[in-house]
């Protein structure tokens, strides 16, 4: 029997190795098929705000910006109010326009330069983003319920500590820490973004609200409003370290995992697109 012991474990160790390298390229392509379909949703929605929001600014037109804002929007003469809607509202457009291209190795490793520029612009109007959120939402009362803003409230207390860590590490020159960081601080600052897509989606699916209601505290808003940013953030995590694991049980985890996080953000940005920026861009023509 010992004979044939040394043959089996090598035996063994070949067909783990085959395994873990096609889930290693399930991981990568569920990875680069997320990443296209966060891209497109991310510039849909660039294109959304530029459209309704940025060109009511740029022609004077400002009170066309709240067609779309079923709180507080533009309001002649508070002037701080409206300071903080537009500070909130328009680098939402640029956030969305050159975020994800942070993720790239490939701008990292050819412009680093790039890299370190846009990287700065991203975390400073992400933080820019969280401040004059939390402002509008409990200074200026733009919210529809006290319990359904609870969840992006949060959303918005943990992006400076995810931007702080991430400045913290880069300026340490601990990039693998700072990549880290820097990946839950996009998933953060995106928060109400995917929480559009949560949103739409569960409307899709269910044909219609189940669980919702007008104020955002119904019992499947509430879960929504959490999700939107914690269920991301665990999947990063995940993925971050099946991407250095050699077991292939983790790596086909995270490959499933990144395959249904990849589904579900294109089930998302289609039904965001279907019920809520396609209509009313179009509506603007």
């Amino acid at each position: 029997m010992s004979i044939y012991l040394p043959w089996l474990e090598r035996s063994n160790a070949a067909a783990n190795g085959h395994s873990a390298a096609i889930a290693r390229k399930l991981l990568h392509g569920s990875s680069v098929a997320w990443f296209a379909v966060a891209l497109a949703g991310q510039w849909l929605f660039a294109c959304y705000i530029a459209l309704l929001y940025l060109w009511p600014v740029f022609t004077g037109q400002y009170l066309n910006a709240n067609q779309a804002r079923p709180i507080t929007g533009f309001v002649a003469g508070d002037f701080s109010g409206n300071l903080m809607l537009f500070a909130h509202l328009l680098p939402a457009a640029v956030l969305s326009s050159c975020g994800l291209l942070q993720l790239l190795p490939q701008l990292r490793q050819r412009w680093p330069q790039l890299h370190r520029w846009n990287g700065r612009l991203f975390l400073t109007l992400g933080l820019c983003g969280a401040v004059t959120g939390l402002y509008l939402t409990w200074v200026r009362g733009s919210r529809l319920s006290d319990l359904g803003a609870i969840g992006i409230t949060l959303n918005g207390l943990l992006i400076p500590l995810a931007v702080g860590l991430a400045w913290f590490y880069a300026r340490q020159r601990n990039f693998v820490l700072h990549q880290r960081f820097a990946l839950h601080s996009f998933l953060l600052i995106n928060g109400v973004w995917t929480f559009r897509l949560f949103l739409m989606g569960w409307y899709l699916l269910n044909q219609g609200p189940n669980g919702n209601n007008d104020t955002l505290d119904g019992p499947a808003d509430l879960i929504l409003s959490f999700a939107c940013y914690l269920l991301p953030m665990a999947v990063a995590e995940l993925w971050w370290h099946c991407r250095r694991s050699q077991q292939p049980w983790l790596l086909w985890s995270g490959a499933v995992l990144m395959c249904g996080g990849a589904l579900l953000t294109a089930v998302g940005v289609v039904a965001a697109a279907m019920m809520m920026w396609g209509p009313r861009m179009m509506a603007l023509w």
